[in-house]
C-alpha cells in the first residue's frame, strides 16, 4: 500500500505539469514527446540491468499498457488540459480505482466482494459528484477525453499490475516503452517538422512541466505502482489512487495557483475514509 501511494503521488502531480507544458506546447508534441524521453531511460535501465526479452506470452498485456498508459492516457489529458483546470481534471480521474478494479474483475484475476465495491461506487460516486459541483451540475467537453482517459489508464494498470508479478514492475513499464517506441518516434518526427520556431518560444516553465511528466509521471512513477501492485493486488492498491484528486488539487494550488476551497478538503476527508474501509474487504486472488 505504501509503494502504491508513493506512486500516486507522483502521478497526482501528473496534471498540473501537463497544463504547465501545454500553456507553451502543443498537446501532442507533450503526450507523444514524455513518452519517448521516458523509452530512452527504460531503455538505459534494461541494459543496466541485463534483463532478459519479455516471454512471448506477456506481449498483448505489455500492449495494453503502452496503449492505454503510454500512449492514450497522456494524449487525452493533454489534450484536455488546454481548456479544464487542472483541478478540475484531478477529480474526475477519482473515478480511476473503481475502472481499475473492474478491469481487474473483467479479466479474472481478481473477485472483490460486495463490500468491496460498494466502497469503490461510494469513493467514485465522492469524486464525481465533487467534479459535478465544481462545474455546475455540468460537464465539459473535454470531460469525455478525461474518461476516456480513465478508461484506457485502468486497463493499463489493471494488465500491468498482474504482468508485474511476474516479471516485476520496473520491466513492465521499461519493456512496454520500448514496445511503444518505433510507433511513437515516426508520429513524432511528422508532427513537429516545423515547429522548432515555436518550441523556442515555448518558455523555460513549459519545458519544466514536460520534463516532468516525461521523468517523473511517465517513468519513475510506474517503479512504485506496478511493485505495489504485484504486492497487493491491483484492486486493494487500486483504492489508494481514490486519495490522487486531493493531492492533485493541493499540487494545483501550489503548482499553478490555483484555488483551494475548504469544500476541497471535506470532500478528500470522505474519501481518505472511503479508502480505509476499502482496505477491510475481502479482495479474492489466485
Amino acid at each position: 500500500m505504501l509503494l502504491g501511494l508513493a506512486g500516486v503521488a507522483i502521478f497526482s502531480l501528473t496534471l498540473p505539469f501537463t497544463r504547465m507544458a501545454v500553456a507553451g506546447l502543443d498537446p501532442l508534441f507533450v503526450a507523444l514527446g514524455r513518452a519517448l524521453v521516458a523509452a530512452v531511460l527504460a531503455a538505459a535501465w534494461l541494459a543496466w540491468r541485463r534483463a532478459p526479452l519479455p516471454p512471448r506470452d506477456a506481449l498483448p498485456a505489455l500492449a495494453l499498457v503502452a496503449g492505454g498508459c503510454i500512449i492514450g492516457f497522456p494524449w487525452l489529458t493533454s489534450i484536455a488540459m488546454r481548456t479544464l483546470p487542472a483541478a478540475h481534471g484531478a477529480v474526475l480521474v477519482g473515478v480511476l480505482p473503481l475502472a481499475t478494479a473492474a478491469c481487474a474483475a473483467l479479466g479474472g484475476h481478481e473477485r472483490p466482494s460486495g463490500g468491496f465495491w460498494a466502497m469503490s461506487l461510494l469513493g467514485s460516486a465522492l469524486v464525481v459528484g465533487f467534479a459535478l459541483r465544481q462545474s455546475g451540475g455540468s460537464l465539459q467537453a473535454a470531460d469525455l477525453a478525461m474518461f476516456a482517459a480513465v478508461l484506457l489508464a485502468a486497463a493499463g494498470y489493471a494488465a500491468g499490475g498482474r504482468l508485474a508479478q511476474r516479471m516485476g514492475g520496473q520491466q513492465v513499464i521499461c519493456w512496454a516503452l520500448l514496445l511503444a517506441a518505433p510507433l511513437l518516434l515516426p508520429l513524432l518526427l511528422w508532427h513537429s517538422w516545423g515547429q522548432a520556431e515555436a518550441m523556442l518560444r515555448a518558455g523555460a516553465r513549459a519545458w519544466a512541466g514536460f520534463a516532468y511528466v516525461s521523468v517523473f509521471s511517465m517513468f519513475i512513477g510506474f517503479f512504485f505502482w506496478y511493485r505495489g501492485m504485484a504486492l497487493g493486488g491491483v484492486a486493494r492498491v487500486g483504492q489508494v489512487q481514490l486519495v490522487q484528486p486531493f493531492l492533485s488539487l493541493l499540487g494545483a494550488g501550489l503548482v499553478l495557483g490555483e484555488t483551494l476551497e475548504w469544500d476541497n478538503l471535506f470532500f478528500a476527508l470522505a474519501v481518505i475514509i472511503v479508502v480505509g474501509l476499502g482496505r477491510k474487504m475481502q479482495v479474492k486472488r489466485p
